[in-house]
């Protein structure tokens, strides 16, 4: 296996250039569900549906007149939720999807900073009990545990949560919102034969309003010179258009009917009193850095069986790579270096 280094100027590059979310659209869906959570019953209520059937629900007392209170979060140890979006296309009912998008939110309660690590679907890792495999097939293999364990094994972190939705989701919540008016950058074409051309991509250049439909053709194309490698950063470009959207006040006012709308589509494990908590510690956290797994210069290629995979020079090393992320506060100004005036006027600085 030899290392991939022709593309790491190009991407290192992007890394600084871009400071917006790295997202797919299963974080956008789990920022409607633990972001904006807000006043009302009626919002308590459409929280209380996203919540496994098994986890405790929390009695309210009388419910109509009664304000949802907004608990802090207590704990002091770090909160990392896995966000899933899943290709569920030609499925049987009660089967489970491939990840088409792994994510890792890391929240650290007491400083507030708040991590994203985007890891490619194809990256080649051990799946406990299955062999070395694409890091994707972990949920159909042995469905939300697994993943987690999986994700959280290449990382080195403890997951405690998961957040999943699929296709459909992410275009229900773009339809309710009234869709996004967004610049397309070139001419999108793709016909896929797989479900009767109901996922064809048909995208015009231009500054246009993508609804549901042509949103999900857009964060789906990849067929550009570095396929996965484009996608997430065309994703990541225009679902921070969506987070925006979701932030305004129109949204806010109606998010019960945002929530109830992207219910049917989402499945997660966080019960309702920890989707308020983890809203209020989102609202209170910043995002400090937005990162790539595994990060270009410890991408290897590989082959398995014919195929392309993507393999990792060293896991070791990634994991010290990812704790050292954790560190780091992308959002703090690099310091320059002042002159000394020498003639009485003001000083310079000098960029890095």
């Amino acid at each position: 296996m030899s290392k991939q280094t022709n593309r790491v100027p190009k991407e290192k590059s992007k890394k600084k250039r871009w400071k917006w979310f790295f997202i797919s659209l299963s974080v956008i869906l789990g920022a409607a569900a633990a972001f904006l959570i807000y006043w009302s019953v009626g919002i308590y209520n459409a929280l209380d549906n996203f919540s496994d059937p098994k986890e405790t629900k929390v009695p309210v007392e009388d419910a109509e007149a009664t304000p949802v209170p907004i608990p802090d979060w207590e704990g002091k140890e770090r909160v990392n939720i896995l966000l899933l979006g899943g290709d569920a296309r030609g499925l049987d009912e009660g089967q489970v999807a491939r990840s088409d998008s792994i994510l890792v939110a890391s929240f650290d309660p007491v400083t507030k900073k708040a991590h994203l690590f985007s890891v490619l679907r194809d990256t080649y890792v051990n799946i406990e009990g299955h062999g070395r495999g694409r890091i994707n097939t972990a949920l159909a293999l042995g469905e939300y545990p697994l993943a987690m364990k999986t994700v959280g094994d290449l990382l080195g972190l403890d997951i405690q949560y998961y957040v999943y939705t699929d296709f459909e989701g992410f275009k229900k919540l773009i339809d309710t919102i009234g869709g996004i008016y967004f610049d397309v950058e070139k001419d999108m074409h793709y016909t896929d034969n797989a479900d009767g051309n109901r996922y064809d991509i048909d995208l015009k250049k231009g500054y246009q309003l993508l609804d549901g439909d042509k949103a999900l053709q857009y964060v789906r194309f990849r067929h550009d010179a570095m396929s996965d490698f484009t996608r997430t950063e065309r994703q990541r470009n225009f679902l921070q258009a969506v987070s925006k959207e979701l932030q305004s006040t129109w949204n806010i006012v109606r998010m019960k009917k945002i929530l109830e709308s992207v219910q049917p589509y989402v499945s997660m494990n966080i019960s309702v009193m920890d989707m308020l908590k983890l809203g209020q510690l989102g609202v209170k956290s910043h995002v400090a850095s937005t990162t790539q797994i595994p990060p270009m210069e410890l991408i290897a290629e590989d082959r398995v069986g014919g195929a392309s995979v993507i393999g990792i020079s060293d896991e070791d090393e990634l994991r010290d790579f990812v704790q050292m992320t954790l560190e780091q506060d992308d959002t703090v100004a690099t310091p320059t270096e002042t002159t000394a005036p020498t003639d009485g006027t003001e000083a310079t600085n000098q960029q890095q």
